[in-house]
């Protein structure tokens, strides 16, 4: 990311070091404090996830992406003051049945994606203020500055230098296509919705992982799960009827 800015996004560059620069002494704070916690909601997600994934369950880290959505919604309301119509209310709470069903006879798994989905969430509520400066320049600065966070821990937690070519090559279509094209896309996303739509969008993300898992792996699943899952999809068209259905906004009175 380093590489693209200064080769591709040097105007840019140049261009967010004179808005820092101009801004007054308040402002500049603001934003050094909106730009390191979002690097430290990020690693705290990264790693939280990685952690959960590997000592907990996959279905724990599934379930994070459900949580997530939730969350995000609550955090705009109460901290950003977002509206919410009586419809988007209602797809919230059937989010949460759907989640409550998931995660039906383990708590711990449900914990553990609270975790997750709540680190990430706090990313999404701290980045939505964040504006004014280009937002490949503000990822590239949480990348970076998340690298920084976890230098110190190399020297303890470091294993032998792969040499399977295999795996340069799959980290690399991990941060390429699975880390910075969603993250990048999610700031951006930012600038035209609020906090609590970007959210619940990601409930499409495990939606599409579970028809995966039944049409191409045909993992078993159960009843309970497809309730849980098909309460949740509904609860993503509830939210965001009023853009589906062209509805008015007098049809969508907000609390």
């Amino acid at each position: 990311m380093l590489l693209i800015t200064f080769l591709f996004k040097r105007a840019k560059y140049r261009e967010a070091v004179q808005i820092f620069k101009q801004m007054p002494i308040q402002k500049k704070r603001r934003a050094v404090l909106l730009n390191v916690a979002g690097s430290v909601f990020l690693t705290g997600n990264w790693f939280s996830f990685i952690y959960v994934m590997n000592h907990v369950s996959i279905k724990a880290t599934s379930l994070a992406y459900m949580v997530c959505p939730i969350l995000t919604t609550l955090l705009a309301f109460f901290l950003l003051h977002e509206k919410l119509s009586k419809l988007q209310w209602l797809a919230v709470l059937l989010s949460i049945s759907g989640c409550l069903l998931l995660s039906y006879a383990n708590i711990t798994d449900m914990l553990f994606s609270m975790v997750i989905g709540f680190s990430y969430a706090c990313y999404l509520i701290s980045q939505r203020e964040n504006t004014g400066f280009d937002k490949f320049i503000i990822l590239s600065f949480h990348i970076v500055l998340s690298s920084f966070i976890l230098l110190p821990f190399f020297p303890a937690f470091s294993g032998p230098v792969p040499v399977d070519e295999k795996f340069y090559l799959y980290i690399g279509i991990i941060a390429v296509f699975f880390t910075i094209i969603p993250l990048f896309l999610n700031l951006y996303a930012l600038l035209g919705m609020n906090s609590s739509t970007a959210g619940m969008l990601l409930n499409i993300n495990p939606i599409i992982a579970f028809v995966l898992a039944i049409m191409f792996f045909h993992e078993p699943i159960s009843l309970l799960q497809i309730l849980g899952y098909a309460i949740i999809f509904i609860s993503v068209i509830v939210f965001n009827a009023r853009q589906i259905f062209r509805w008015k906004q007098n049809d969508l009175p907000a609390l």
